[in-house]
């Protein structure tokens, strides 16, 4: 069944019809509240930014939602994942910190800030859903432990997906990193032998030993490969190249599955 969709515009003609205000009524009207119990905590999923640019919801706004929640005596707290490019929201202390100087502190939004998906974007949770392209999808693992989450979704243009909203801050948001390059392309991973320090981290971390070693550089096995992103995801060097070349329409569909 469809659910009930609420618009509003963004004009104020006085405090009252503020846009801080809409959003605290959007609570009540689609009765958010019912979603948690008395003490439960609240994930609020957000995207908390790119260093030096805004598109994201304004703190401001996000406290608005935060504050209901506190009203009808839940505990919120922000959560988002790490990205799998590499840059200021690839690891969770630059990202936190990323978070920080985009306004999201706790004086700010009055909620504490969690990367759900670990340091390094490795912890998650398998979760089975036999699809057409995934038999399982990996959830970061603190949102899947989430009693309750509320998504707080903005609009924007995407070079891939057209344009990215709830289905991909859901779908890609809530996923680790590898699962991220589950969802962004169906080659496998490609490694940079001049970058490769020869560490062993991506050896440790491939679930089904496809990587070895060779002259102190890794190789991959592809017969073994499974292309799980699990190499790319750990690798402190940037030795493991990101493969972006899959069809617009198949990352649509394999970003829903996760979704």
């Amino acid at each position: 069944m469809a659910g009930k969709v609420y618009f509003t515009d963004m004009r104020a003609n006085s405090h009252k019809s503020s846009l801080p205000k809409k959003l605290r009524n959007l609570f009540d009207m689609a009765q958010l509240s019912s979603l948690f119990q008395r003490d439960e905590l609240v994930a609020v999923k957000i995207h908390f930014g790119e260093k030096g640019n805004m598109a994201y919801i304004h703190p401001v706004l996000v406290r608005q939602i935060v504050d209901k929640i506190k009203e009808n005596k839940g505990k919120p707290f922000l959560i988002d994942t790490n990205t799998l490019y590499v840059g200021s929201r690839s690891n969770s202390v630059d990202h936190l910190q990323t978070a920080l100087e985009n306004g999201f502190s706790y004086a700010s939004v009055n909620a504490p800030l969690i990367i759900a998906d670990g340091i390094f974007g490795k912890n998650f949770v398998e979760v089975d859903i036999n699809q057409k392209h995934f038999t399982c999808v990996k959830v970061a693992s603190d949102i899947f432990s989430s009693p309750a989450v509320i998504v707080l979704s903005h609009v924007k243009g995407h070079i891939a997906t057209g344009f990215g909203g709830a289905l991909k801050n859901l779908g890609m948001g809530c996923s680790n990193r590898g699962g991220k390059q589950m969802m962004h392309s169906s080659l496998k991973p490609r490694l940079n032998w001049q970058k490769c320090k020869g560490c062993g981290t991506c050896l440790k971390w491939c679930p089904v030993e496809a990587i070895s070693f060779k002259d102190k550089k890794a190789v991959i096995d592809y017969e073994l490969c499974i292309g799980c992103g699990e190499c790319t995801a750990s690798c402190l060097h940037e030795a493991v190249k990101i493969q972006w070349e899959s069809e617009t329409s198949d990352l649509q569909e394999r970003m829903v599955e996760f979704a």
